[in-house]
């Protein structure tokens, strides 16, 4: 097993919806894992579909194992993708004009007379991390996996450079720690438990940061802690066909 160093810097603007608050459309600071791990091991270890229709399209499917699109089969490769912590980060507005929609209608009120004179009655505002922001996470895998250089995130697909770096010497301990680095506490084995943490509210599952653990764990050179024996889903119930 080797522990990966990966610095991410964003080649271009990355959006997700994290918060969605009236018009502004909201996207976390933090980059989660499980996103991440489609990033970097989608088709080479995580089959992708040729095409998904009916209600299956519509379903996450993210531990799901009846599904061919898991992220179960990262287990059986023995890869694990942390979540990446920002290290310098900002953030841009962008307006968009959306769709007239019955569903999603403003009131006319919204944009009064001035809709007859080409002003947009429906329109959102994009809050995206901007360019040139930087991060760091963590992959657990073996000496043959190959990471990739360049990788594309977000629900614009945008560009993020890969540079990776192997830590060669860790130390393993057992008993209280903290991890400054952020995590999934859906993939925390069973012998962790979290004391305490701060939460980072985003879909699919929520993280947490600065967070206080019991159990074993490694300490790396920079005396960043973390968890040891994480895998996809070992917290929780697994769905099965």
């Amino acid at each position: 097993m080797i522990i990966y160093e990966c610095k991410l810097t964003l080649h271009d603007n990355v959006f997700f919806a994290t918060r969605e608050m009236g018009i502004l459309y909201e996207t976390e600071k933090y980059l989660h894992n499980w996103a991440l791990s489609f990033a970097f091991f989608e088709a080479e270890y995580i089959p992708k579909p040729y095409r998904l229709k009916g209600a299956i399209a519509q379903k996450p499917s993210y531990l799901d194992a009846s599904q061919e699109q898991n992220l179960l089969h990262l287990n059986q490769a023995g890869i694990y993708v942390f979540p990446a912590l920002p290290v310098v980060w900002s953030y841009q507005v962008n307006t968009f004009k959306a769709a007239q929609v019955a569903y999603y209608g403003k009131s006319v009120q919204f944009g009064g007379e001035g809709a007859k004179r080409n002003y947009p009655i429906n329109y959102g505002r994009a809050k995206e991390l901007a360019v040139g922001s930087r991060y760091k996470t963590y992959i657990i895998a073996s000496a043959d996996v190959t990471i990739p250089h360049w990788v594309r995130l977000g629900k614009w697909s945008a560009k993020v450079q890969v540079e990776t770096t192997k830590i060669t010497e860790w130390k393993e301990r057992s008993g209280q720690y903290i991890s400054k680095h952020p995590l999934n506490p859906l993939d925390l084995p069973p012998s962790s438990r979290l004391l305490l943490y701060n939460r980072i509210v985003m879909p699919p599952v929520s993280l947490v940061s600065q967070a206080q653990l019991s159990g074993d764990y490694w300490e790396l050179p920079d005396k960043t802690c973390l968890p040891a024996g994480v895998s996809y889903g070992a917290g929780t119930d697994i769905i099965t066909a």
